[in-house]
């Protein structure tokens, strides 16, 4: 929410930002009346923050300090719903992170990020699981949904399963129902695995129909399209075969207390990854000139994967929650 914000002895600076505060529990109203229905949560969400109805702040660095805190509720941002796997999901421990929950710092109070993904989970899942339902309760015309889907659902082996099929069928109703809501549906191309070619300098294509599909629904059904596909391959291929270990779970042992077994997941990001990747779905929005971008804070500036942030110079304080489980999905 707050980046590095230094001050000196003495001096207050005030900081201002929207939090996004929910519970699984949603209310259905048809023509049998009014009923409670709740998202079915992953075993491993509960106890995680961002489902608790409750608000919980985190304050790191080398000496934070806070004067205050002053919490108002707010009925007028629009809100971005995040929809999508373990590459968007709100992280709960360190060393893992993902973009959905680093797009936070760039906007500032008058947008609100609602993260709804969750590992291991496909379009189809995420539907089966009562969280676009979820995410229909809350949206106000206006708002944005976003969906990155396509790491798990290309490991579906159902008959009906694959990029043509069922993949497009469920993008079809997120487009849909979104729509009839009054939201914006955007749609993101899934982030690229670190899997590498025989010459160790461009990418292997992990993911097979599954890009394109989307964007055939999406050019079909008039729907935006953000190339994380494309940009997070640029990333990868810029910071070359050893230095893309830095964006991603790569960690030797004893990194981590605990930790007896390095850590090396080509897949998930690390908090440097995320950051970045974020600033690609951004730089998307902005390119597809989406009216949201007008909430970007003052400080935001134009991203290319092709010259990203050194990770070297990069700064995070790491929470307090630590888990060197790999988180579901791949």
């Amino acid at each position: 929410m707050v980046e590095n914000a230094v001050t000196k002895r003495g001096q207050l600076v005030d900081c201002t930002f929207i939090v996004n505060k929910r519970s699984p529990l949603y209310t259905v109203s048809d023509d049998k009346g009014q009923r409670q229905e709740k998202v079915r949560l992953k075993e491993r969400e509960y106890g995680y923050l961002n489902w608790d109805d409750s608000l919980t702040l985190e304050f790191n660095g080398s000496a934070p300090a806070v004067s205050r805190i002053k919490i108002e509720p707010d009925t007028t941002a629009t809100t971005i719903f995040l929809c999508g796997n373990s590459t968007v999901v709100d992280q709960n421990n360190e060393p893992w992170a993902s973009w959905g929950q680093m797009i936070t710092r760039w906007f500032g109070p008058s947008v609100a990020i609602s993260n709804h993904a969750e590992s291991g989970l496909t379009a189809r899942t995420f539907i089966g699981g009562n969280r676009l339902e979820k995410i229909l309760t809350m949206m106000r015309p206006g708002d944005y949904v976003v969906c990155e889907f396509g790491h798990n659902d290309e490991k579906e082996h159902r008959p009906g399963d694959g990029a043509w099929y069922h993949y497009v069928y469920n993008l079809k109703i997120f487009i849909d129902k979104v729509r009839a809501a009054g939201g914006h549906i955007i749609f993101c191309t899934p982030t690229q695995r670190r899997a590498w070619q025989d010459d160790n300098i461009h990418l292997k294509d992990t993911h097979g129909d599954f890009p394109a599909a989307m964007r055939s629904v999406a050019e079909r059904e008039g729907v935006p399209v953000i190339d994380l596909n494309g940009m997070t391959r640029t990333f990868f291929e810029t910071l070359g075969f050893e230095g893309s270990k830095k964006a991603l779970v790569h960690y030797p042992a004893n990194t981590y207390p605990g930790q007896d077994k390095a850590l090396a997941d080509n897949t998930h990001f690390n908090p440097y990854g995320a950051y970045e990747v974020a600033k690609m779905v951004v730089t998307g929005m902005r390119r597809l000139q989406l009216p949201v971008v007008d909430g970007l804070r003052p400080d935001w500036q134009d991203y290319d994967p092709s010259s990203p942030d050194s990770p070297e110079t990069f700064v995070w304080y790491d929470a307090k929650a630590l888990d060197t489980q790999k988180p579901d999905g791949n």
